[in-house]
């Protein structure tokens, strides 16, 4: 029985080299020739609150995504989160998707102690009506479940329409720099996201959105120690040049693994699919309820048997790991059969070789 998922729209590699250029030109209108060649100030700086490098690094990036601004966070993509929702005033009730919340963004709604409303995202109606009983919505762009198939620009439109002024946050970890368009370019009020998962520094997030919501986010932050110091904005600037091409790369290598694992290439493999779960992995069934055993021979194979970062700067092996929570949720029957392998800067051949040689391992044993 194949496994159906319905992963989001991925960027061909000329689109994202265009992404790529299109940001380099940016650098070039912020940035001087003498600028760009240097690490980055430091401090509070006065009338400004924060390094004049990072309130550089963050025009670019406000401009790279059409808004009106962006702020660059500690506490990387769950950071920038919190920061959104805490920017929303008056927020007490907030709209979610019926589905499995990622731990961490459940984390964030019980410390702010939010009232969580529930409505499928798939049914328009049930959308509408629910939109006028929110004082927010948050919207997660990859998907919680298997059977997710919502459109993230449909969704917002809906809440626009049933919703005028209601704030929209998008969860948009895992998706930047993969789709066409995250959610400020699709109508939301700010998108929130981690530069960490973008070949950036370490607990870097960065909000872009509504001007008044960034103001919001600056004034929180004032302390130095919450400040993203220039070094650090240069870093993730910098970084961000290379991802787009990167994970375009990568998104071609899962489309081969899961047409060759389809094609039977890999004896024990019963069926493969594109997923965007969180990122965008070959979700991969196999035939025996052995996954387990596999996920415990691949790294004597090279594969990476856990996440730094989901795509950080320091995966480089192809990661071989269990399916996501979320994704079991409803069938947790599978969880013996499946795993998810995300490429990371390995090649198909790389991939295939090393679940080749778990899978024969793990029937062995």
């Amino acid at each position: 029985m194949p496994l159906v998922t319905h992963p989001l729209p991925a960027l061909s590699l000329a689109e994202a080299t265009a992404l790529q250029w299109r940001l380099v030109d940016l650098i070039h209108t912020h940035f001087d020739g003498h600028a760009v060649l240097q690490a980055g100030d430091l401090g509070v700086v006065p009338g400004l609150g924060r390094p004049r490098t990072t309130a550089r690094v963050e025009r670019v990036l406000a401009d790279f995504f059409g808004a009106e601004d962006a702020a660059l966070v500690r506490g990387a993509g769950t950071g920038a989160l919190r920061a959104a929702l805490q920017a929303v005033p008056g927020g007490r009730r907030i709209l979610v998707h019926r589905a499995p919340v990622y731990s961490t963004t459940r984390g964030t709604l019980e410390a702010m102690q939010l009232e969580v409303l529930q409505a499928d995202f798939h049914d328009p109606d049930e959308l509408a009506r629910k939109a006028p009983e929110a004082d927010l919505a948050l919207v997660q762009h990859t998907r919680q479940r298997m059977d997710d198939r919502y459109d993230l620009g449909e969704v917002i439109r809906t809440l626009r329409k049933a919703a005028p002024g209601l704030p929209i946050i998008t969860d948009d970890n895992y998706a930047v720099c993969k789709v066409p368009r995250i959610g400020v370019q699709l109508g939301a009020t700010a998108s929130t996201f981690s530069l960490f998962k973008l070949l950036g520094p370490e607990g870097v997030g960065c909000v872009v959105g509504a001007a008044d919501v960034v103001e919001r986010i600056h004034r929180a932050a004032y302390s130095g120690g919450l400040q993203v110091q220039g070094p650090e904005a240069m870093d993730a600037l910098r970084a961000l040049v290379y991802a787009p091409v990167a994970l375009a790369l990568q998104a071609q290598v899962v489309q081969e693994v899961v047409d060759r694992l389809n094609a039977g290439e890999v004896p024990g493999v019963a069926a493969a699919a594109v997923a965007s779960a969180q990122s965008r992995v070959a979700l991969i069934q196999l035939a025996e309820p052995i996954a387990d055993k596999v996920l415990a021979a691949a790294p004597q194979y090279g594969a990476a048997p856990y996440p730094v970062g989901a795509e950080s700067r320091y995966e480089v092996s192809a990661m071989f790991y269990r399916a996501s929570g979320t994704f079991l949720a409803d069938r947790p029957d599978l969880a013996p059969f499946l795993l998810r392998v995300n490429p990371m800067r390995a090649g198909a051949e790389t991939v295939l070789r090393v679940l080749r040689l778990s899978v024969e391992a793990a029937r062995k044993q």
